[in-house]
């Protein structure tokens, strides 16, 4: 159950105006990790951030957890000023970081009461054994945190970043080095926290996690937001479709007439093609499989999905990076 103790209920969760960040150094030009980002995100929604590495992603989120000050522009947490209403802001919000920063000598039971006191959560309100059983660690509760396995660690991470039940969770690629299974556990504790209102903000490089699960989707690249869109939308915004057809023949080669249309043979009898469908239609490409006296025996299609939006997007702005698709 989620208990959100921080007064009033604000439209957006996270939002930012103008939010820049300059890291200055010494020996070489100031560099720019953020640039002017503005974003909304509504208040109870499952939140995607996507972006290369490098991409200005871990320092937005340091600056909402209040790790790192903003140049310019300003970050609000639950209608709370991340700089100069800090601690209101640091209780509305819970980080599952990337880094594995766990307290070898700790056992899960232990980091998770340690983590309530700080929070100043008084004995009677603590739910450390609901989030144990919740993260599926119950039956490690009093185990050294040393001898679990990355995947145990990283769901400790989700257990501390949850124990003053924040209105806010920002897992910063929570399900890396995570097996498939304990993934899905994991996922599906996630969504149970957003079905009870907890707004979730997720940064991943499993596409699809974002394309299945985020209601919204954003993505920031050299430090700009590029694009923040719902996910139908987003998926939308290719015009592209693609067709595998298999034909009543054998062929040696493409027939030149599919040239238009990107033909390519992947098979004696299985052609693949490639159209806009907002200026082409399929009938049109059977009707020059037809002029040829080729015969349709079975069609595929395929529409585009996250990650080639990713990274058109991404490679028209500036640099591109390095994503994990999984089936």
């Amino acid at each position: 159950m989620t208990y959100f103790n921080i007064l009033g209920t604000p439209d957006y969760a996270i939002e930012t105006r103008s939010l820049s960040k300059v890291y200055y150094k010494h020996d070489s030009q100031p560099v720019e990790a953020l640039k002017a980002v503005d974003l909304q995100i509504p208040r109870g929604s499952f939140f995607a951030l996507l972006g290369p590495n490098g991409a200005g992603k871990s320092t937005l989120i340091n600056i909402l957890a209040g790790l790192v000050n903003n140049t310019s522009g300003s970050a609000a947490i639950w209608g709370h000023d991340a700089k100069t209403q800090m601690r209101v802001a640091r209780r509305s919000i819970g980080v599952v970081p990337q880094e594995l920063n766990i307290d070898p000598f700790f056992t899960p039971r232990e980091m998770l009461e340690t983590q309530a006191g700080l929070y100043g959560i008084p004995q009677h309100a603590r739910r450390t054994s609901e989030i144990l059983q919740a993260v599926g660690l119950s039956d490690k509760a009093d185990s050294y945190a040393r001898a679990l396995s990355g995947g145990m660690r990283r769901r400790l991470l989700v257990g501390k970043a949850m124990v003053h039940s924040p209105p806010i969770l920002v897992l910063d690629e929570p399900s890396a080095g995570v097996d498939v299974d304990l993934r899905r556990q994991l996922w599906d504790h996630v969504k149970q926290l957003n079905a009870e209102g907890t707004t979730i903000l997720l940064t991943t490089h499993y596409l699809e996690e974002a394309e299945s699960m985020c209601d919204t989707i954003a993505i920031i690249n050299s430090g700009r937001m590029i694009a923040c869109e719902p996910t139908m939308q987003l998926l939308t915004r290719l015009d592209a479709k693609e067709m595998l057809i298999t034909v009543d023949q054998e062929l040696d080669a493409c027939p030149e007439t599919l040239a238009i249309y990107r033909g390519e043979l992947l098979k004696p009898r299985q052609l693949r093609v490639a159209y806009p469908p907002s200026r082409v239609t399929g009938g049109e490409i059977f009707a020059a499989l037809a002029a040829i006296n080729l015969g349709v025996v079975d069609i595929v299609t395929r529409e585009p999905d996250l990650e080639h939006i990713f990274l058109n997007l991404t490679h028209a702005s500036g640099a591109g990076g390095e994503y994990e698709v999984t089936g």
